[in-house]
């Protein structure tokens, strides 16, 4: 019996990104400025190792094949992991969660009757204890996370998008910029050694036997004039490149927000920057050597039939058996007398509104805060959900299989998306105190 042909993701992927080796690389839609800054380092370094470093071994030391070797080898894997790997793409928002229209624009408008207002443009959140817009995205659909994107040329919006590079053929965002930064540094270093070493092979020839000048040297060796040629040309960008995301790294900055001017001082009012951690040292660790976020978009994944299928790890955690619970404590029962009724569910919903449909300890357990402490672990969040409440999941709770197919499609749970609140909830954070002839009785 012939095997089925399954459909991959990457396949029917919405944006204009092109794929290769069956899913598992990933570029631009126009590769070819890569590729041509793939062939300039490969023939400046193919220049230096077959004429300036023989040369230099024999009359310097043999190190200088070895340091060029390691240079070459450090900005080639720096260059091919930026171009080829997700810049930290967020999925589009699921068919069913785009057709469902929020509950504040789906009323029809005044002047038209049963016409459906657009969704609202930006909402607000607090980072930090600062107000940050999510501004809506018309295309995927969604409320973007903050430091987020929409780059035109690939069609997707980028979580903490800095800028689309030509140069590498790939946008660069959350998920590789600590590439793109190690190849923009191993690059500049890469291109002052091959510039000396070329430099140093003309001078010792010019100096070497006849004394031929200037001009025998470079007649000997015309590959060493133009290995020097084109690093002396293309250094001081780099050079100048390397410093300024220097600059953006200790600062925890983004070009897109820098060229913004996100958060420089208006009509006098300062407006630091929430997402610092307050020195250069901790915002280079965190930007260049903190936790990489997984890729959210599965581009291997199969496409199933329906075009709707929970992922595995969802499966697996609802088809887990919940723990019986624990009778309560005396104190908790008192406790629990006093405990505030939940809030009713308000008007918003969306892409990321959907998380605070629910009470207000599901709301909290689901908040990410991810600028102070590590996300939450799916499996923490979903066995702690069921525990407290074994109804929700049959009750279209806060943990039924809708929702938590739309916090997965709506990537609220696997991305860092820094919203965070300034303080827990009020009944969160304390207990209220026993009443006194309760108190007695215990």
């Amino acid at each position: 019996m012939a095997s089925r042909r399954v459909t991959r993701k990457w396949e029917v992927f919405a944006g204009r990104n092109r794929f290769w080796c069956d899913g598992r690389l990933m570029t631009a839609p126009h590769p070819g400025v890569f590729l041509l800054t793939l062939a300039l380092i490969c023939g400046t370094c193919a220049l230096h190792f077959a004429f300036d470093c023989p040369f230099l071994a024999a009359r310097v030391s043999p190190a200088v094949p070895a340091a060029g070797a390691a240079l070459a080898a450090t900005t080639l894997a720096a260059l091919l992991r930026t171009a080829l790997s997700d810049p930290g793409i967020i999925p589009r928002a699921a068919p069913h969660e785009a057709a469902a229209a929020p509950e504040d624009a789906s009323a029809g408008s005044p002047t038209t009757p049963g016409a459906a207002r657009p969704p609202p443009r930006a909402r607000e959140v607090l980072v930090r204890g600062r107000p940050v817009k999510l501004k809506y995205c018309f295309t995927c659909k969604m409320f973007r996370p903050p430091r987020a994107s929409h780059c035109s040329l690939c069609d997707n919006c980028v979580d903490r998008f800095d800028h689309h590079c030509p140069w590498v053929g790939n946008c660069v965002g959350k998920r590789n910029y600590r590439y793109f930064y190690l190849f923009v540094v191993s690059l500049s270093f890469l291109a002052v050694w091959v510039f000396a070493c070329a430099v140093a092979h003309l001078a010792l020839e010019a100096r070497g036997a006849g004394g031929a000048g200037l001009g025998g040297a470079l007649r000997a060796s015309p590959a060493s004039a133009l290995a020097a040629a084109v690093c002396f040309l293309s250094v001081w960008s780099v050079l100048g490149l390397a410093g300024f995301h220097t600059y953006l790294a200790s600062t925890d900055q983004t070009t897109n927000e820098d060229i913004k001017g996100s958060f420089s001082s208006r009509r006098g009012v300062s407006n630091p920057n929430p997402y610092s951690r307050g020195n250069a040292c901790a915002n280079c660790w965190h930007v260049l050597c903190g936790p990489l976020a997984p890729s959210l978009i599965d581009r291997r994944g199969v496409v199933p039939p329906d075009g709707h299928e929970l992922p595995p790890a969802f499966v697996a955690v609802l088809a887990a058996p919940a723990p019986a619970p624990s009778p309560p404590e005396p104190r908790d029962a008192v406790r629990a007398l006093h405990a505030p009724a939940p809030r009713a569910k308000d008007s918003m919903s969306g892409s990321y509104t959907n998380l605070f449909e629910a009470s207000e300890s599901a709301r909290h357990a689901y908040m990410n805060r991810s600028l102070e402490l590590d996300p939450v672990p799916l499996s923490e969040v979903c066995v702690q959900g069921a525990s407290e409440s074994g109804a929700a999941v049959a009750g279209g709770g806060a943990l039924s299989a809708s929702r938590l197919r739309l916090l997965h499609d709506t990537t609220m749970i696997d991305a860092a998306l820094d919203l965070d609140e300034p303080d827990p909830p009020s009944h969160l954070a304390t207990a209220p105190a026993p009443l006194p002839h309760l108190a007695l009785a215990l």
